[in-house]
């Protein structure tokens, strides 16, 4: 059974592909009264699955007539992505980071998702059993090798 937090960001998704612009903009106490919540589960679905990692900006106005806007960021490319990625690998990636740019992977259809899962079950913290900073470095070297790899692939 899907949890309440899965069945908001479905319906946000939905929301932002149906939208020609590729946005959404939302009042959070009217979501949250749609799907009978508390406002502060529709700040928690925002903040974690619409994040830059899965490719979405989020602009929020606060105040009486104020919103959050939700953006879907794409690439020109598959290749450009992997190139957007690559950079934001450089100081390391966390546990979240790393599930983040997977999930955005299958969703831009970079990867398969049993390639996906290959890529989280290498990745994991319990696979990587080092003390934190030098997991998140080797996560993040892992990762882009990976990456190119995918990229020179998508290059022939």
């Amino acid at each position: 059974m899907r949890n309440i937090s899965d069945i908001i960001e479905g319906y946000l998704k939905k929301v932002i592909e149906l939208d020609d612009k590729g946005h959404v903009e939302i009042k959070r106490n009217e979501i949250a009264e749609q799907f009978q919540c508390v406002p502060s589960q529709i700040n928690y679905v925002i903040n974690t699955r619409f994040t830059a990692d899965r490719g979405y900006l989020v602009e929020s106005k606060r105040g009486g007539g104020g919103y959050i806007r939700i953006v879907r960021v794409r690439a020109h490319t598959k290749v450009d992505l992997i190139d957007t990625i690559l950079m934001s690998l450089k100081l390391g990636a966390s546990q979240t980071m790393t599930e983040d740019i997977v999930f955005r992977l299958i969703d831009e259809e970079v990867v398969t998702k049993r390639e996906a899962k290959m890529m989280l079950a290498a990745l994991d913290r319990t696979t990587l059993v080092l003390p934190l900073p030098h997991r998140d470095e080797l996560r993040s070297r892992i990762l882009q090798a990976m990456l190119l790899t995918i990229k020179y692939e998508q290059l022939k």
